[in-house]
């Protein structure tokens, strides 16, 4: 990767600094185990460190080319897939999806519990290709928030860390349509396993494995060499080890590289939590949303698509997405709509995403600047708004 001096983008290298020093602060006091930022303006990478440990019990140091679990990052990635399915003609975002998947029409709505069981209620709009693309389907997770839905998914064991990844698209799907919808399609926000669905249409609508149609139209052409749904044991040497977060005892080790289910080749593709990547492959897919769909000549969706995409497409009445202030959600990306700058989210028109061991990724359209941090601690995210915040007042021209 090319890295270019922080004044040559209008960046300042003093201020990126405080940048550096405030991230190796949460190696130093025992929060993070190590952790890469990356900063990229107008296209070139000014700042890229590497930090404490990816590896504690093999003392191994952070890497450039350190491969992550990247979780719930792997959505936005999902989403892009199925616009490229939508740009071809091959499905419309109005699209009922029990078009697709036919045992959807059959989905009943959650009303309440009774003493003679669950009562549910009729669809009264069917759930279409777009409530799944901005989390309005009526799908859930099973611990977003504490309902009777919620408590169905946690029985059904589908969302376990391990277990969902053995559970194939195909079995997830099966396991979907024994369960009702948490609220009618259209009517409220909830993250959900909807992008898990959408993974199981792209393989169904391009009559291609879902790992085989990313690889093929999405991670060669733009060159993402060391992204995919396992790490191949030739580079289990740069699969850094995931920690839980700081607690009164520090962190302790939840998933070894070596033992990680993400070593496995067999592990089936999940079109919500799945992949692994590096911070340089993720900074190509970031770069290219920025770029309006192109990156180095290598075109893979319109910039009017991308820009739908970056694009909040919730009703007011539905932002900001968990209390996230200023935040709603375009497709398979959460939007900054709030105030023309907020501290630590950049300027208006900021999207972005994060991943459940700490990894996340933001793009401001009005300063084209990239910013990805890239740790391994499961549920930990208090370093974000600090360390955005810092990156933002790098901006010097």
């Amino acid at each position: 990767m090319n890295i270019v001096t922080s004044e040559e983008v209008g960046l300042s290298s003093t201020r990126l600094e405080h940048l550096r020093t405030a991230a190796q602060g949460y190696v130093d006091r025992g929060e993070l185990a190590g952790l890469i930022t990356l900063v990229a303006r107008h296209g070139q990478v000014a700042h890229l460190e590497c930090h404490g440990l990816m590896d504690i019990e093999a003392d191994k140091p952070m890497q450039p080319n350190t491969i992550f679990r990247i979780y719930s990052m792997t959505k936005p990635i999902a989403c892009f897939a199925l616009m490229m399915l939508v740009e071809e003609g091959l499905i419309a975002l109005n699209e009922p999806v029990a078009k697709f998947i036919p045992e959807f029409k059959e989905l009943k709505v959650f009303v309440r519990t009774t003493e003679t069981g669950v009562e549910l209620a009729d669809v009264e709009r069917e759930m279409t290709i777009w409530h799944l693309l901005t989390h309005t389907s009526g799908l859930s997770y099973d611990a977003v928030i504490s309902t009777p839905v919620e408590e169905m998914y946690r029985e059904a064991e589908l969302f376990d860390e391990l277990r969902v990844l053995q559970v194939s698209l195909q079995d997830m799907i099966r396991i979907l349509i024994e369960l009702p919808l948490g609220f009618q399609p259209g009517s409220e926000f909830r993250y959900s396993v909807a992008h898990d669905v959408i993974g199981y249409l792209v393989s169904l609508v391009s009559d291609s494995p879902f790992d085989t149609f990313l690889e093929e139209r999405i991670f060669s052409p733009l060159g993402m060499v060391d992204t995919g749904f396992y790490v191949p044991r030739e580079k289990l040497d740069r699969f850094a080890a995931m920690y839980s977060a700081p607690g009164d005892d520090g962190i302790r080790l939840l998933d070894a590289p070596a033992t990680s289910p993400f070593s496995r080749p067999d592990r089936v593709p999940s079109g919500g939590v799945g992949l692994v990547s590096t911070a340089s492959d993720y900074f190509r897919f970031a770069q290219m949303l920025l770029n309006g769909g192109e990156l180095e000549g290598v075109r893979l969706l319109s910039r009017e698509t991308v820009l739908m995409m970056t694009t909040n497409q919730l009703p007011d009445e539905q932002v900001p997405i968990f209390s996230w202030s200023g935040m709603g959600y375009g497709l398979g990306l959460g939007v900054h709509v709030g105030p023309d700058r907020t501290r630590d989210l950049g300027s208006r028109g900021t999207f972005l995403w994060l991943g459940h061991a700490g990894t996340n990724f933001w793009v401001d359209p009005n300063e084209a600047l990239i910013g990805l941090i890239m740790p391994q601690a499961l549920h930990y995210h208090d370093y974000l708004g600090p360390l955005r915040e810092l990156t933002n007042q790098a901006i010097v021209d």
